[in-house]
């Protein structure tokens, strides 16, 4: 037999289906609100803030400890441990005490025999709250100079002095909303004191490490006294990285007080309320440009609505500094970044994590300057993309490359022309903008848009420490195995494409890999399942985890047979050495009979990655992943009412461990981002509380609102750097790709006012704000 030929074909790089995608459909998948509840389980449910800022005098739950089922009220003087939470800017009270920071803000619990008492329960506790002036938007925290955290300022060059020189200057605006995650399953925790002081967590978090911390801080405990475990979330999308650990927190102390398990789980309104949302931005901006668009410098000032605390305010700002450049080398530049403290809820981490909210500025300075100068907007986007380039130099700065960041990244994966040239030409982007040009011309009232926008996203933690990871690989007796990792399943497929990965590195069928729940008893210390990085360091973890094993049953073979260990293969469920072939489970059960270790823990590092956070400068990214989107939109110039008419997708996955997945993933994160600049529309009243609080009044899209034409290639070409299965990213990368809708939007109002101006489109494009630009002038 020719040994290099295996039985099977590699699992990955096919497209098996989700692991849990026939128990979820049979309705058999089980979600923290599944869990079968032990004897004497309470609910919890929270007291809300009804007003913005203001000093709390008291709190009087006569009436609700009054009430059938009520067991008790929980206020900050019941915390065991430290009243704050264990977040890193240390700003944000576990219980509200002395002011109330939001509308929605929890100054405690009430917990009861059952759901709706508690909830209703929680109505009636009377709050005492003397009102103070709230700061309830962007300008008015900065004309106060209202910060969470310091601004942060990033130049490069003289963007001044490029200012001053430049053929042509523009100067503009820009607003751009907030969204809610919107997860099909809310926040909801569930916890159980075990023997001896020790607690047991549900929790539906993409970050159990971190809520094992928080939970332990709150109770005064060592962190080893608290387990956390997570078998799967109904969709995350950021919004349960930090925030799933306040209900672990609240329901914990709950616990703690009342000596029973607790289950916290928000209705929909609550959580409306009380969550944060992905951060509203404000911008101004000047570019300067020569007569063929390309930029000569750039000021940029970006503002953030963080809420009432840090929460991730820092990182996500940050990584819409980085994200400024998008796919453009910026020669000349000075970025500001300001983190705005509001009375509202504490905005948290949002697929993408501020890219969006960093390249959609640069996308839209890029279409100004094309319509500034009558030029093709791709056009003025190829002209400005990274390259090998020269730059002309001066007496100051001398000549380089196009193709370091202005945080001093080399790009050196660089595949943007190519992608989108390739796009150009599939998409027939020249001949459809002539069919456009010519509808618009012969109809008044349905105006028509097309536009390309390309990616190119970093994909690292930018807090270094968190770019690593842990797994466990376990062989049974009977050659079945089972894994365990740090990342967290939110129905991205990361437990589909890590057992794909270590089914391939032990050479057996896919269907011989179980993986488990999330659990840091398991695996400690696990970083979040964010950053697009899930697949990524986990993968890696479990692949050296079962390398492990398989190198030690390497080496027991190849002693029986007398070869060198190098020898001998895995493939197709059977091991094969030069003079005799078995199948996998035979050599497990031989090698346990001979006292072989048959598990191994695994641990991955991601390389090269370095970074100063005082001058955020240096290589914070692994590499990046590309795409770009073409998309042509139709509007209404009556009523503003807009419509995504055609989509096709290039996007870059390296090579791809699970192309059904990817592209699955590709096609939600679009239509996820096409909400946000189109219907999901966040609206705060004068006295700061969320209008927008339901899905009557906050509108996501549906499939009614796909495409019907959605057309998604991938790029045909592996990582160029040394990554799991050659893939890269995909979670996050494709929610960017919708920028082209947006662009797409504007250059419909552009044709329809036909006046050579700039486009001011607040996002999201609702119709009422498309109606606005179109008559806007």
């Amino acid at each position: 037999m020719n040994i290099s030929q295996p039985l099977l074909a590699p699992v990955c790089g096919t497209s098996p289906a989700h692991e849990s995608a026939v128990a979820q459909v049979a309705g058999a998948a089980t979600y923290v609100d599944d869990i079968p509840e032990v004897r004497g389980t309470l609910y919890a449910a929270p007291i809300l803030s009804t007003v913005a800022h203001g000093k709390l005098r008291g709190v009087d739950a006569g009436v609700a400890l009054t009430l059938p089922g009520v067991r008790g009220v929980i206020l900050a003087r019941d915390i065991p441990g430290d009243p704050m939470l264990a977040a890193f800017a240390g700003d944000e009270p576990i219980f509200a005490t002395d002011t109330v920071q939001h509308i929605g803000q929890v100054i405690g619990v009430v917990v009861a025999d059952s759901v709706m008492q508690a909830r209703h329960a929680a109505r009636q506790v009377k709050l005492d709250i003397e009102t103070l002036p709230a700061v309830l938007t962007i300008q008015d925290a900065l004309a106060a100079q209202s910060y969470v955290l310091p601004p942060v300022f990033v130049k490069r060059g003289d963007a001044a002095l490029a200012l001053s020189r430049a053929a042509h200057t523009l100067s503009g605006t820009l607003e751009v909303g907030g969204q809610e995650h919107f997860y099909l399953e809310g926040q909801v925790a569930y916890v159980l004191q075990q023997e001896q002081n020790q607690w047991l967590i549900y929790s539906s978090t993409q970050h159990p490490g971190e809520v094992q911390h928080w939970v332990a801080h709150a109770l005064g405990l060592d962190n080893h006294a608290v387990r956390v475990e997570c078998r799967r979330m109904g969709g995350g999308f950021g919004g349960k990285e930090t925030q799933a650990g306040h209900l672990a927190v609240w329901a914990a102390i709950a616990a703690h007080k009342l000596k029973c398990p607790i289950k916290l789980r928000l209705d929909r309104d609550d959580d409306f309320l009380i969550t944060g949302k992905r951060h509203p931005f404000a911008y101004d901006y000047t570019v300067g440009f020569d007569d063929t668009g390309r930029l000569s410098g750039l000021q940029l000032m970006m503002a953030a609505n963080c809420g009432f605390s840090a929460d991730l305010s820092g990182p996500v700002a940050d990584r819409a500094i980085f994200h400024s450049d998008n796919a453009y080398f910026l020669e000349d530049v000075a970025i500001a970044s300001y983190r705005c403290k509001l009375n509202t809820q504490s905005h948290t981490a949002f697929r993408g994590f501020g890219g969006p909210q960093g390249m959609i500025v640069i996308e839209k300075i890029m279409g100004d300057i094309a319509r500034h100068l009558a030029l093709d907007p791709l056009a003025v986007r190829l002209r400005n993309l990274y390259s090998e380039e020269l730059t002309s130099g001066s007496a100051t700065t001398p000549r380089q490359a196009r193709n370091t960041t202005h945080y001093g990244m080399p790009v050196e994966d660089n595949i943007l022309l190519p992608l989108l040239s390739k796009l150009e030409l599939s998409a027939q982007y020249r001949r459809r903008r002539e069919a456009i040009s010519s509808w618009n011309a012969s109809k008044s009232v349905i105006q028509r848009g097309l536009a390309i926008t390309p990616v190119k996203f970093g994909i690292s933690f930018t807090a270094t420490l968190f770019n690593q990871a842990g797994a466990l690989v376990h062989v049974y007796t009977d050659g079945s195995i089972q894994v365990n990792h740090g990342g967290t399943e939110m129905g991205q497929g990361l437990n589909t494409k890590v057992a794909q990965i270590v089914a391939d590195e032990l050479g057996v069928s896919l269907d011989r890999v179980l993986t488990t729940a999330s659990d840091t008893s398991k695996v400690p210390n696990a970083s979040a399942t964010a950053a697009s990085a899930g697949t990524d360091l986990n993968g890696r973890a479990a692949q050296f985890a079962a390398r492990q094993v398989r190198d030690n049953l390497s080496a027991f073979v190849s002693g029986l047979d007398g070869c060198d260990a190098s020898a001998i293969q895995f493939a197709g469920g059977q091991v094969f050495s030069p003079s005799t072939t078995r199948r996998f489970d035979a050599v497990v059960k031989l090698a346990y009979a001979n006292r072989i270790q048959l598990w191994s823990d695994g641990f991955y590092r991601t390389p090269k990655i370095h970074y100063d956070k005082a001058t955020l400068t240096g290589r914070p990214f692994y590499y990046f992943a590309y795409g770009a989107a073409c998309t042509e939109v139709a509007i209404d110039t009556l009523t503003g009412e807009s419509r995504v008419l055609k989509v096709d997708i290039l996007h870059d996955v390296g090579r791809s461990i699970n192309p059904a997945i990817d592209i699955g993933q590709i096609e939600g994160g679009f239509v996820q981002g096409m909400g946000w600049l189109t219907t999901e529309q966040l609206v705060w009243n004068q006295e700061g509380a969320l209008s927008t609080h339901a899905p009557s009044t906050y509108k996501i899209p549906t499939a009614g609102d796909v495409p019907e034409h959605f057309k998604i290639d991938l790029w045909p070409e592996p990582n160029r750097e040394d990554n799991v299965f050659g893939s890269k990213a995909v979670g996050e990368p494709p929610f960017m790709l919708a920028i082209s809708v947006y662009e797409a939007l504007r250059d419909a109002v552009a044709q329809a006012r036909d006046d050579g101006q700039v486009v001011k489109l607040i996002a999201p494009a609702t119709a009422e704000n498309v109606l606005r630009a179109l008559l806007d002038s």
